[in-house]
């Protein structure tokens, strides 16, 4: 009976702990909700500063385990390189179309827009590429290669797209990037070369690293509250904020669908095709949203948080649309040896 009476908490403490990352899409919307209430209520303006130490929450156990050996080699040439192409043109072109026709006189918006397009793949990329049957090992290549090109390129992006509506300090920009990502990746692979000096790669994998995702989650919905809370009276007293950037985030990721889809029928075949959709219709939005919050406010990580909304039910939603219906099927392979 001891035993039982110590395991049982315990395991009700891992599932609770574990629950934000198993619901994503319930948590970001109950923190959406529990922001909004706090926000009416209390002024959580001063709580800013917690913004950037718990973006590094969020980052830092997602780069425990990332090895750069994944993005090097010559496997996936074409696939990797159309997919960079995209993510660093023709999104950005989507988001820039988008934010000067409709959020030109929101330049906070506008700068939320411009960072979650800019920061491309994420863990969410391999998983749902997993679930979908696609190309796992070009997918995780893709999200590596994209966190890396993101980090270096948003800055000078943020500044071309965005630096005439709202002003854009590169410098001081490239700094929270650096606190943001490469920080953390740092820390995150001396972290796994520690825990693999100490402890079997076994207890890794089935002790420590089903963890990492739980504690981004709950920096994720820490961030949104926060976020939210800051922004909630601002949403009471000018509703036409939420229902523009909700409208634009809805037209910015039905354009990236509409992107995906047509390159990936017209060039791959089909595991490779959700490889490359997944790689460009989902982003790095638990990095935008701190970046948001740190570098231009409340609104900013407003526009991001929508996106976190949207996001994952979309990509959910393509699972199954594409098993029923083969949106991405019968398609030939590149000469390039991929199947």
């Amino acid at each position: 009976m001891g035993d039982i009476s110590v395991t049982q908490p315990t395991s009700m403490l891992r599932r609770l702990f574990c629950w934000p990352s198993q619901n994503i899409s319930l948590a970001i919307f109950a923190a959406l909700i529990i922001g909004f209430g706090i926000g009416l209520g209390l002024d959580t303006t001063p709580l800013k500063r917690f913004v950037l130490p718990l973006t590094f929450v969020i980052i830092y156990p997602s780069m425990i385990g990332f090895r750069f050996k994944e993005i090097f080699g010559k496997s996936h040439g074409q696939l990797l390189a159309l997919a960079m192409l995209v993510n660093f043109t023709l999104v950005p072109a989507v988001a820039y179309l988008l934010g000067t026709v409709f959020l030109a006189d929101y330049p906070q918006l506008f700068a939320g827009l411009a960072i979650a397009a800019l920061l491309p793949t994420s863990n969410m990329t391999i998983s749902f590429t997993m679930l979908s049957g696609g190309n796992v090992p070009a997918s995780v290549k893709m999200t590596a290669i994209g966190l890396l090109l993101g980090s270096v390129l948003a800055p000078w992006y943020l500044y071309i797209m965005v630096g005439r509506f709202v002003p854009v300090d590169v410098l001081a920009t490239m700094q929270t990037v650096g606190i943001v990502i490469l920080t953390p990746l740092v820390l995150g692979m001396l972290t796994y070369r520690y825990l693999r000096q100490k402890y079997p790669p076994e207890f890794f994998q089935e002790q420590i690293k089903p963890l990492l995702p739980a504690v981004s989650a709950w920096g994720v919905v820490a961030v949104i509250i926060l976020s939210i809370s800051m922004n909630a009276q601002a949403m009471v007293s000018r509703p036409d904020i939420l229902v523009r950037a909700l409208a634009v985030q809805l037209a910015f990721y039905a354009a990236n669908y509409v992107i995906a889809v047509l390159l990936g029928r017209r060039f791959f075949p089909a595991k490779d095709a959700l490889a490359l959709l997944y790689s460009i219709v989902l982003h790095n939005l638990s990095i935008s949203i701190g970046l948001a919050a740190a570098a231009f406010g409340p609104d900013a990580a407003l526009m991001v948080s929508l996106a976190i909304l949207i996001q994952g039910q979309a990509a959910a939603w393509f699972v199954k649309l594409n098993q029923r219906y083969g949106i991405l099927g019968k398609r030939k392979a590149l000469a390039d040896g991929q199947v």
